[in-house]
């Protein structure tokens, strides 16, 4: 479950040309910009040091990547969970739209790997001595503007108001900083020159290239950027053919909508099931749920 996070790049091995291919796509189909970055130990690092700035003795040696199998496919996946010197699980999730529905998501994540956890050290958990137990946490980082934003999200709130619930996690939401410089902001401000550069050039490489010049130029990820721009390019560049072929079909849904004369909004969202159509969901009553892709 837990690997030191080595983020190695196609240069650093060479694998025959057919496993290549295979890599390469399972790598295209699961990883966005967020995961790529934080595969790599050096990065990860840095995000846990943003979040834990009081811990001044952990190092790239004390952090490993929290793996999942149950992963769909032909999604991609926008989290990550590291394990701390054997005793500290984060999770953080990267999302451009508002939903109560992360805190279900983090929680089965951390519930998950918990599992993990204790099936790998082969922990009985039906002892009668107290077993250790590491400790879990939650992050969101949203790359959008939004006033009232809460700083936490818990499932109690969220979902059971008015009533009892005996299960409880808590979210704690990270908004964009303009003070501060550190990782979890500069990959707010990538999403944000990014998302401007769609609304310039659509689903086009000039978005692609103009974001990486223009963050490289600011300082935004650049040692990143100048060390993965290739790896970047293809994640994005798939990004991008799985963004605008959802946006199309959700078009073509609307039309066939109208032209059966059914309710044209709610039929478009029900039948696409997908929150990501920056430009189809303009169109709807929905709108304001979306601000633009997440990379």
């Amino acid at each position: 479950m837990a690997k030191q996070g080595t983020g190695k790049s196609k240069s650093q091995t060479k694998p025959k040309a057919k496993q290549q291919a295979i890599a390469k796509t399972k790598r295209n189909t699961k990883d966005s910009v967020f995961t790529h970055l934080f595969s790599f130990s050096k990065y990860q690092l840095e995000l846990y040091k943003t979040l834990h700035p009081e811990d001044t003795d952990v190092c790239e040696a004390d952090i490993g990547t929290i793996t999942r199998e149950c992963v769909v496919a032909t999604h991609e996946h926008n989290d990550l969970g590291i394990l701390i010197k054997d005793r500290l699980m984060v999770f953080v999730e990267a999302q451009s739209s508002w939903s109560p529905n992360i805190v279900i998501r983090l929680m089965s994540y951390a519930i998950q790997s918990l599992m993990d956890y204790f099936r790998e050290r082969d922990v009985y958990l039906y002892s009668s001595t107290k077993v250790f137990c590491p400790r879990i946490e939650l992050y969101t980082i949203f790359s959008y503007a939004c006033e009232n934003m809460p700083n936490t999200l818990s499932l109690c709130d969220a979902f059971f108001p008015e009533g009892r619930c005996d299960m409880d996690a808590t979210v704690h939401i990270i908004h964009f900083d303009e003070g501060k410089t550190d990782i979890i902001n500069q990959y707010i401000m990538f999403c944000r020159v990014f998302n401007d550069q769609l609304k310039k050039y659509g689903y086009s490489s000039q978005t692609i290239q103009e974001t990486l010049r223009i963050c490289r130029d600011k300082g935004i990820l650049s040692e990143y950027i100048k060390k993965m721009e290739g790896e970047i390019m293809d994640i994005m560049t798939y990004m991008f053919d799985e963004e605008n072929n959802k946006r199309l079909f959700g078009l073509e849904q609307w039309r066939l909508g109208e032209e059966k004369g059914r309710g044209t909004e709610t039929h478009c969202y029900q039948s696409t099931q997908y929150e990501y159509g920056y430009i189809f969901y303009r169109k709807s009553n929905y709108h304001q749920c979306v601000t633009g892709l997440q990379a």
